[in-house]
């Protein structure tokens, strides 16, 4: 079974419009979400849990979909950490413990105690005196602590310094190590995702331009620093995009199946990619 299953998913705001998305995320795999502010990214996860409703096509999780009553207990199978973490802002730490034990039917409080001693949350100070690492942290240890099948992640590392995103990052590791636990993040900071995760979706503008595996996307482009002329003897498909570089060099990402075998290519990152990507579709 897929934890995620989005099929010609269309929903219109405006000016902005996500087309005809189909993305899957399989069962025990971690796919990180990507593209620029205003891609999509977050109404795309809105969509999947039910918070808003598409124009046309469908969206399943762990097999069920989003508009069928049967969606409600399947939420419970659902961890959730949104962009902005929404507590009462006069409870703390324990209080907001006990709500979810009332909330959920799996809770289980030694497993959300031992997250607030992990992340050093204080247990009596007030949700409005957190800073917003600390708001992030308590949303996670939230959405760990009901026993989820399924990791719903919208930027829930922002906010936090490197060595607590490299222990979130830790534990997310770890949760997937259920074989049918599975994350779907959108984040930013595309280190954390190439770090992470087994597939990359990138949306730009509404439209999924891939969804692959993060090797074989890693091991399909290369970048090939050198003379405008030389990338130029390159066929045009060859070229995804490029950019000037130093002393009237060019900078091109490439496919490396469509390059001569005598190109030295450098491996790219999934930053590099991504943002080749964006330059590619601006100048198409």
């Amino acid at each position: 079974m897929n934890a995620i299953e989005l099929s010609h998913i269309r929903k219109s705001f405006g000016g902005f419009a996500i087309q005809d998305l189909c993305l899957t995320v399989p069962s025990g795999t971690i796919c990180g979400l990507v593209g620029e502010n205003g891609a999509g990214k977050s109404t795309t996860i809105r969509l999947l849990m039910g918070a808003l409703r598409p124009d046309g096509g469908t969206a399943k999780v762990l097999g069920t979909d989003v508009s069928s009553p049967e969606f409600q207990d399947v939420k419970e199978d659902v961890g959730v950490v949104l962009d902005e973490a929404y507590f009462p802002e006069v409870l703390n730490a324990v209080q907001v413990g006990n709500i979810m034990a009332s909330t959920y039917r799996r809770w289980d409080d030694s497993l959300y105690q031992s997250y607030l001693r992990r992340f050093d949350l204080p247990e009596k100070k007030p949700f409005r005196d957190y800073s917003r690492g600390m708001r992030m942290k308590l949303s996670i240890a939230v959405a760990l602590s009901h026993q989820p099948r399924l990791l719903v992640l919208d930027e829930a590392t922002a906010g936090l310094d490197p060595i607590v995103r490299d222990e979130v990052l830790d534990i997310f590791n770890e949760f997937t190590r259920e074989e049918d636990h599975s994350i779907l993040i959108s984040s930013h900071i595309l280190s954390d995702l190439e770090k992470l995760c087994d597939y990359i979706a990138f949306l730009h503008q509404g439209e999924l331009l891939f969804c692959d595996e993060k090797d074989r996307l890693l091991e399909t482009y290369g970048i090939l620093t050198d003379t405008a002329e030389q990338v130029d003897c390159l066929t045009p498909e060859a070229v995804v995009a490029r950019e000037p570089s130093g002393y009237g060099g060019v900078r091109a990402l490439v496919r490396r199946d469509l390059a001569p075998s005598g190109f030295q290519l450098e491996r790219p990152t999934v930053e590099d990619i991504i943002l080749f990507m964006v330059k590619g579709a601006k100048n198409a």
